[in-house]
């Protein structure tokens, strides 16, 4: 039977768990408090020791905790450090990272998996990220490059409608659907041997921002957010990689 341990089991990690139960899976997915969930684990840090009843042997691991590198009390790090002992001792099959895309240089530029993260200026943001594809690589693991997450309860639409954006209007969007990444994790541990170390997730169309918010924002009736220039900017990532592998985008942004 194949195990999964999913690490978050919040927006993105909980239909992660249901879709592997619903394969016949056996499956963990963890919490930083105890649910009624019987498939839920707890894994977390107090007074920075770990906290955790996750038992599953020979499973797969995907981490799906939010790094939330731009708040300064994040243990993000030390958690990865912690789930990379104790899946090692439990005999993972293999351990997969859901990272960010923005990890990338916030510059104009077509940003593949061939990009050296290692050797750029890098923001404390980006930095964490960097630290935290680093450790997993050294353990053997495999890394997923999540552009912006779109889908359920995360509609443009709603969570852009009348703000002030930091953004240009004619920057480039880089976002995917929910369900997407949920495919994508399963295609990389289907195709594990095979797989490459990092994988960008990123949907393939890219238009510019105000066209894309006020579409959303239209569609929910909602005000289109304003945009702090009007500076033409082209950054674009790259995600046809993981197509290698058999993947295709199939869900609208």
């Amino acid at each position: 039977m194949n195990k999964l341990v999913v690490l978050g089991a919040g927006w993105l990690g909980k239909p992660l768990c249901l879709i592997a139960k619903e394969k016949g899976w056996q499956v963990e997915g963890t919490r930083t408090q105890p649910t009624s969930e019987k498939y839920e684990r707890v894994f977390c840090l107090k007074d920075d020791k770990l906290q955790s009843n996750v038992s599953l042997e020979g499973a797969w691991w995907v981490c799906a905790i939010p790094p939330r590198a731009r708040q300064k009390e994040s243990n993000y790090l030390q958690l990865l450090d912690e789930a990379l002992l104790l899946s090692k001792k439990l005999n993972r099959k293999g351990f997969l990272l859901c990272s960010s895309t923005g990890v990338y240089p916030n510059e104009n530029g077509n940003f593949n998996e061939q990009f050296d993260v290692l050797h750029m200026n890098v923001s404390s943001r980006q930095s964490v990220l960097v630290s935290a594809e680093q450790k997993v690589q050294a353990g053997g693991g495999k890394i997923l490059r999540l552009a912006g997450l779109v889908g359920p309860n995360r509609e443009p639409g709603r969570f852009v409608a009348g703000k002030q954006l930091s953004s240009s209007s004619q920057g480039l969007v880089n976002m995917v659907h929910q369900q997407d990444v949920l495919n994508a994790i399963f295609c990389v541990l289907d195709n594990w041997p095979q797989a490459d170390d990092i994988y960008n997730v990123c949907h393939p169309a890219h238009p510019t921002r105000l066209s894309y918010y006020q579409q959303k924002c239209d569609q929910w009736g909602s005000e289109t957010p304003t945009f702090a220039s009007d500076e033409q900017s082209e950054r674009v990532i790259d995600g046809r990689l993981i197509c290698q592998l058999g993947f295709s985008y199939q869900y609208d942004i």
